[in-house]
């Protein structure tokens, strides 16, 4: 009887000990988690306060740069509003002594390219005293070339891509495959056009001549602004506004172009300000996680719904 008693009280000390010790380590691992959990919050209200928006001069003469990396449309991190805005901060810097906008892009929304073109020219207008140059990287494109076109001077590397001076809508056709799986399309409309290029739907000359017209206007507006900004550099030849392409090197026989050099070769040798401040408005940390986590697939889809279609690249 002693014996088991003596038992029963080894194996409830044993049990009441193996519960502790796994209540410790569950009180260990929240401290971890709870600790982990702190210092992350902690980093991110650090991260975004010193996050910025561009700008980042140690207070002396310099020179401002503003990037276009990638498609100039609404939203994306080469929009006009992202750009003008960058640009308006450069410009407004009292030891700003030139800006040069980067650009490496094929192009965009026409409207979005210029709107940025538009507001060069008034910035330049309104501060005289500061050159704006153009920088090619490997791609001046379509809508990025109708923005260059603005500036003062365009500089390109020999192998930099250049031109593609031209308008396109794109759209798809699916009629011959509905008929083939009998599907068919009933679409109920109020206006003889509101349908106009349905992919599901025969394409119909008349609305296909009313696009051509539309690029066709579009087109025109983007010649004139390269022949406002170019001037008399410009060396007009037939294909010229055909939509091709040429090299850094041919760009600049033709005109459109100024001159060979790089970001730092033009801030050092043409500006004369060798430290180079970047104004590019870049996201903050919450709009980077917020993107990197889904939170603005929706928003995107719609601005892809919006822009899809028309564009100058």
């Amino acid at each position: 009887m002693a014996d088991n008693d003596g038992q029963w009280e080894r194996g409830l000390i044993e049990k009441l000990a193996t519960e502790a010790l796994k209540e410790q380590r569950r009180a260990r691992r929240w401290g971890i988690f709870w600790k982990l959990l702190t210092f992350g919050y902690i980093t991110i209200v650090i991260m975004l306060a010193v996050d910025w928006k561009g700008g980042d001069s140690k207070g002396g003469k310099h020179t401002s740069v503003v990037e276009i990396n990638g498609i100039i449309a609404p939203g994306a991190d080469a929009s006009a509003e992202k750009v003008t805005s960058a640009l308006q901060s450069a410009f407004k810097d009292k030891n700003t002594q030139g800006v040069v906008l980067r650009i490496n892009s094929p192009g965009g929304s026409p409207v979005q390219s210029q709107q940025i073109y538009d507001e060069m020219k008034r910035l330049r207008a309104k501060y005289t005293e500061i050159p704006l140059y153009v920088v090619v990287d490997d791609l001046c494109a379509s809508g990025g070339y109708y923005v260059a076109a603005a500036a003062d001077k365009i500089y390109v590397a020999k192998g930099s891509i250049v031109g593609s001076i031209g308008v396109r809508m794109d759209s798809f056709g699916v009629v011959g495959l509905m008929e083939k799986v009998g599907v068919e399309r009933r679409l109920i409309t109020a206006g003889k056009n509101k349908a106009m290029l349905d992919p599901f739907l025969p394409e119909k000359e008349e609305h296909k001549q009313i696009i051509v017209g539309l690029i066709g206007e579009i087109h025109d507006q983007f010649i004139a602004a390269v022949r406002e900004g170019r001037g008399k550099r410009l060396k007009e030849t037939p294909d010229m506004f055909s939509g091709l392409i040429w090299s850094g090197t041919k760009s600049i026989e033709l005109g459109l172009a100024d001159a060979l050099g790089g970001l730092d070769y033009v801030a050092r040798e043409v500006i004369k300000a060798e430290e180079i401040v970047d104004y590019t408005q870049k996201d903050n940390v919450a709009e980077k996680l917020a993107r990197r986590f889904g939170a603005g697939a929706m928003g995107s889809l719609l601005d892809f719904a919006a822009r899809s279609g028309l564009s100058i690249h």
